[in-house]
């Protein structure tokens, strides 16, 4: 049995989710409730974070392993180049999607989380006494995110900057009529990179549609900015022509 153990809106399960799906492989998108979710992961990986992917009796955890572990178990369709160049082209491109990725989180649970109850009811899902308790979880939950991740007004702002200097850098090095970010091909830099901005950008058929909720202003003001972008252009491209989801972003 292969299970994808996530959150719904986690844009690192995400990208593991686009990485599953890339390869036709089929899988249950298995959720877990936040907080409680350390023990099982400690327990499983040794580590305290999701995504972890359970291919029958081997447990994965961290995207980028999952990704490296899907090249070598199912290697059609493969995600990382063999030619050299090409695979440090891809590593590089991660490396910066995986920094990307941890900014855009904390602006994103800032502006688009904490702020909204609809957003806190997908995350805690109808998981038994998360659920149950909700008016008592909720707070909870949103002072757990808060201190554990330093979530304030400065850090945030800090973000934002981080935010927007990866943005105009990807977007400077994006080519006109560039179909892929590396090669001829998807590659474990394009599901990486746009898996990590794809909260940011209100895409259809994702976990982040704007459309869902009531955010302020900062989170329209940061769509537009994106979506204008080149690198934003791409990602809504890449979205539209390859992603091709196979199982529900909101899981079981």
């Amino acid at each position: 049995m292969r299970i994808l153990y996530q959150f719904p809106l986690s844009h690192f399960c995400e990208k593991a989710r686009w990485l599953l799906d890339h390869k036709e492989i089929d899988y249950v998108a298995q959720n877990l409730t936040p907080i409680v979710h350390r023990a099982f992961s400690r327990i499983k990986t040794n580590q305290n974070t999701l995504p972890i992917f359970r291919d029958h009796e081997e447990w994965i955890s961290d995207s980028t392993k999952i990704a490296e572990y899907l090249d070598i178990k199912y290697p059609e369709k493969g995600l990382i180049p063999k030619n050299t160049a090409m695979r440090i082209s891809v590593y590089d491109l991660n490396d910066i999607a995986n920094k990307l990725g941890e900014h855009v989180r904390r602006w994103a649970l800032y502006h688009m989380i904490l702020r909204n109850d609809e957003s806190i009811d997908t995350m805690i899902r109808e998981r038994g006494y998360f659920r149950k308790f909700s008016k008592y979880s909720k707070p909870i939950l949103k002072k757990f995110i808060t201190q554990n991740l330093y979530l304030d007004q400065h850090s945030v702002d800090y973000d934002y900057k981080c935010i927007l200097e990866i943005v105009n850098t990807l977007s400077a090095q994006i080519k006109e009529n560039q179909s892929y970010l590396v090669g001829d091909r998807l590659t474990l830099a394009d599901i990486s990179i746009c898996s990590m901005l794809a909260p940011l950008m209100n895409i259809y058929g994702t976990p982040w549609e704007i459309e869902n909720y009531k955010y302020d202003e900062h989170v329209y003001d940061m769509q537009k900015l994106i979506n204008e972008s080149n690198i934003g252009q791409y990602v809504n491209r890449i979205y539209r022509t390859e992603r091709n989801a196979r199982v529900d972003w909101r899981g079981i």
